[in-house]
């Protein structure tokens, strides 16, 4: 797991803003919203208690979630009181996607995920002080509750015709695939841990993305037809890059923020790889600088794009965030030491070989030659361009020049590796077998 994330002397609210509602709109993550001018002015005054569910549906959170899980500690720095909810009783059910039904998981690893991603969670929230965080788990009270106690109690307060109409089941209710009476329901489910929320705490507010908003006002309903009680939920924005595409995955594979599923030198190098046309958005949504230093960014990625200093910034901001400063030291390291702009010798064996993973990389026994390395990594075609790439003094090796053709792979790095370099940028990683 990853050092705890965010410390609790991270500034408030930017004092260019009114109160934390001005900052989050400006800050792109109020994509929709029950009364704006009511949850302006409950956010203004005294402390007020919401709450973020997270669903285990896998071992670990992803970007995404690591969007409510930063509106949260917003949230909780100008002085409100944050419930991180992980779903016990929804992560057995699923919330419906809008193409097709999810795979049902075993009790046995939903609780397991349910540990994972709780621990997840409170490192993000501060459960010390006067607006401490709470944990809580909708199996708690769903679990003691008969099937005829649901349906009398809650189900009874829902139409279906206006449950048909929410975005996601209406998308399955039009497909192929059509939609299960389970997941069906599951709107009905969220909609009870609002109202539980409410009376055990008075919780007044859920955040959450604006693809769960049906569930959001699922809760929001329930709760004024049987509390006659008006409550707020702020739905934020689905992130997508400036062409379109899906944010938050790196080759086709989600971006997690668990350490051992996506490393923390790929987590770096996929923020350090933001397109100019998104970095001060993603500065906005994922760090906690304020709106001189963004505006700051955003100037220089219009005057010198080429020194891309918001991607920088953005890539070591988040990676202290989510993995701390020790480790973000280490990969900024690992980077600039592979590009020639440090010591490979000096890293630490763990994050250079995490990183050489990242790169093209072969296992190869020691005492192989270079000539042969260069075409088990894919850097040259063949033997004959490996020999003419040396001759040229194209071809380095653990950083450096590689003169003659009978030079060979020693794994002289820590942790027993070794980087292989053709031209200037083009680079490979060589694992020694056994």
């Amino acid at each position: 797991m990853s050092s705890p994330a965010l410390p609790v002397t991270t500034p408030a609210i930017d004092p260019t803003f009114a109160n934390v509602w001005d900052e989050i709109v400006w800050r792109g993550l109020v994509h929709v919203s029950t009364d704006e001018a009511a949850l302006r002015e409950a956010l203004a005054g005294p402390p007020v208690v919401f709450y973020c569910g997270f669903d285990p549906t896998a071992p670990s959170l992803h970007l995404g979630n690591l969007v409510q899980l930063l509106t949260m500690r917003r949230l909780q720095l100008a002085g409100h009181r944050p419930l991180g909810l992980v779903g016990g009783s929804t992560g057995l059910i699923g919330d419906p996607r809008p193409t097709a039904e999810r795979t049902l998981n075993s009790k046995e690893t939903v609780a397991d995920w349910v540990q994972r991603l709780r621990e997840q969670v409170t490192r993000y929230l501060s459960f010390e002080g006067d607006n401490a965080a709470r944990m809580v788990n909708n199996l708690d009270w769903t679990a003691p509750l008969s099937a005829i106690d649901f349906l009398r109690d809650i189900g009874k307060h829902y139409r279906v015709g206006t449950m048909m109409k929410k975005e996601a089941v209406s998308a399955r209710l039009n497909s192929d695939a059509g939609i299960s009476y389970t997941e069906f329901s599951y709107q009905i489910l969220q909609g009870l841990d609002f109202l539980e929320l409410y009376r055990e705490y008075g919780c007044v507010l859920q955040t959450g993305g604006s693809d769960q908003w049906g569930n959001l006002t699922s809760g929001t309903d329930l709760i004024r037809r049987v509390e006659g009680v008006s409550v707020h939920a702020i739905g934020t924005p689905l992130i997508t890059n400036s062409d379109g595409t899906k944010f938050g995955k790196s080759e086709g594979n989600a971006v997690w923020i668990d350490a051992e599923l996506t490393s923390p030198y790929a987590f770096y190098q996929f923020w350090l790889n933001t397109d100019d046309d998104d970095v001060v958005e993603r500065l906005k949504v994922f760090t906690f600088l304020g709106r001189e230093e963004i505006d700051a960014y955003a100037r220089l990625v219009e005057t010198e794009p080429f020194r891309r200093a918001a991607q920088k910034r953005l890539a070591a901001e988040v990676s202290i965030i989510v993995h701390g400063p020790e480790a973000t030291a280490g990969v900024i390291a690992a980077s600039e030491a592979l590009f020639g702009q440090g010591d490979l010798q000096t890293l630490d064996a763990g994050t250079l070989r995490s990183a050489l993973d990242e790169l093209p990389h072969a296992t190869v026994s020691a005492g192989t030659s270079v000539v042969q390395a260069l075409v088990d990594t894919g850097l040259v075609a063949s033997l004959g361009e490996a020999r003419r790439a040396i001759g040229q003094g194209g071809v380095s090796l653990d950083g450096g020049k590689v003169t003659a053709d009978d030079a060979v792979v020693e794994g002289s790095l820590p942790g027993g590796v070794s980087v292989l370099r053709r031209g200037k940028k083009t680079l490979a990683g060589l694992f020694l077998a056994g």
